[in-house]
């Protein structure tokens, strides 16, 4: 869980030291190593937007409404 009371799952998808190529592999930058995306090391930590998810005024955008515009 992070500050904010939301549960996070510790992987590299939630990891900091993740890096994302365009071909949807992922690096570990921490170990130089392709890894996949439920891979776990001890180099784990959590990214900075999930550390803030759940923050009031900023962290999350919150969305009330959704509307559909048809621009003909």
């Amino acid at each position: 869980m992070n500050g904010y009371h939301i549960k996070v799952n510790k992987m590299c998808a939630s990891c900091k030291h993740k890096e994302c190529m365009s071909d949807g592999t992922r690096i570990c930058q921490k170990m130089g190593l392709m890894v996949e995306q439920r891979y776990c090391c001890r180099h784990w930590d959590m990214s900075d937007g999930l550390r803030n998810a759940g923050l009031q005024n900023g962290g999350v955008v919150r969305l009330k409404r959704t509307r559909i515009i048809i621009i003909k």
